[in-house]
This record gives C-alpha cells, sequence and structure tokens, in this order.
C-alpha cells in the first residue's frame, strides 16, 4: 500500500494522515515485518524525528485494528506487525527473532479446502493464520585472519 493509497484508508476509516502515521508508514514499507522499537529506530534515523516507542505502537495497533496491517505475538514475546495482509504463511526465524513470508496458494488452498468441511463446535472460523517456527540452517562462518 503506497502513501496515497494510505491516505485513502485512513480517510475511509476517519483517521487523519499526520506526520506520525506516514512515518510509521514509511518506515513499514522498508521494513515489511516489524516491532514498535524498530519501527520507531528506523524513524529516528530516516528523518531525524524524535519519537516514542509508546506512540509508534499505539499508532500499529490502531492501524491493524482497522486491517491495514496484521499483528503478531512472537516467540521472544514481542508484538510484529506485517504490511503484507494477503493470504500467506509466516516462517518466524526463533534465533534472529524475524519474519519471512511464504506465499504458497497451493498449500494455502488445500488447508482451506480441509478445514471448511470440519465444524468446530461453539466456534465459527474467520481466518486461518499459519506460522512456521525454524531455525536458520546456515551458519556464518567465523572470519579467518591473516
Amino acid at each position: 500500500m503506497d502513501i496515497g493509497q494510505f491516505k485513502t484508508a485512513l480517510k475511509r476509516h476517519a483517521l487523519k494522515a499526520t506526520p506520525q502515521r506516514i512515518a510509521v508508514h514509511e518506515a513499514m514499507l522498508s521494513l515489511g515485518h516489524a516491532s514498535a522499537d524498530m519501527v520507531t529506530e528506523t524513524i529516528r534515523q530516516t528523518s531525524g524525528t524524535n519519537v516514542t516507542v509508546a506512540s509508534v505502537y499505539n499508532i500499529l495497533t490502531q492501524l491493524s485494528e482497522i486491517g491495514i496491517y496484521r499483528h503478531r505475538m512472537s516467540a521472544n514475546n514481542k508484538m510484529y506487525f506485517d504490511v503484507n495482509t494477503f493470504r500467506h504463511i509466516h516462517i518466524y526465524d526463533c534465533e534472529n527473532h524475524c519474519y519471512r513470508d511464504l506465499v504458497d496458494d497451493g498449500l494455502m488452498d488445500l488447508i482451506e479446502a480441509h478445514l471448511g468441511r470440519r465444524k468446530f463446535r461453539g466456534f465459527r472460523i474467520e481466518d486461518i493464520d499459519i506460522q512456521l517456527i525454524g531455525r536458520p540452517t546456515r551458519r556464518k562462518l567465523p572470519v579467518r585472519k591473516g
């Protein structure tokens, strides 16, 4: 969602395109998946604007509540936000605490078809959110001196 689309989405939800919201969105566009700490640091480095982690977190939460971002809790108990709201799977790197998108429409079709036939007593399923947890398979080799 580019800045123009972002402003339109804000307007649709009766929100103003404040400089802080725009700065948060620009940071999220560059990061993809990020915590409030990461977005705050990116804003400080790129624009020199002094923002607080709390205000960035509040903006990210508000934007995820209206569907501009999605959010998820990581294994290190940090809330991460995702600019990609399309159907996809996440791979969570539990060593480096970061996310990678896995787009596999065939797999998602199979899962949705299988679960679509099932009934879960007392629940109406609204969404399917799949997260795979893994570790990098390639280790960085130590730098040899000399």
